[in-house]
């Protein structure tokens, strides 16, 4: 088996779009990690994705999100995936 290639990619969206953005890159199967950034470039959240699949701690990751988007205007969220 190859090990599989890691690469980012970056989304920049507003406050209001973060959280429906990141339940839909939950659900992609190669995502590894989900980061988000303020305007600044300062990283607020890191979600590891192999965690928040589990549906209980998922709950309380969206809930600081919807708090985060509240108090920023533009971010982005890097995604951290794999490619076999």
């Amino acid at each position: 088996m190859a090990d599989p290639k890691v690469f980012e990619e970056e989304i920049k969206v507003s406050g209001q779009q973060v959280v429906e953005t990141v339940r839909k890159l939950v659900h992609e199967a190669n995502v590894r990690r989900i980061i988000i950034k303020n305007e600044k470039g300062d990283q607020v959240l890191e979600i590891p994705v192999t965690v928040a699949t589990v549906g209980a701690l998922l709950l309380p990751v969206l809930a600081a999100l919807g708090a985060m988007a509240a108090l920023v205007t533009k971010c982005t969220i890097v995604v951290v995936k794999e490619q076999e």
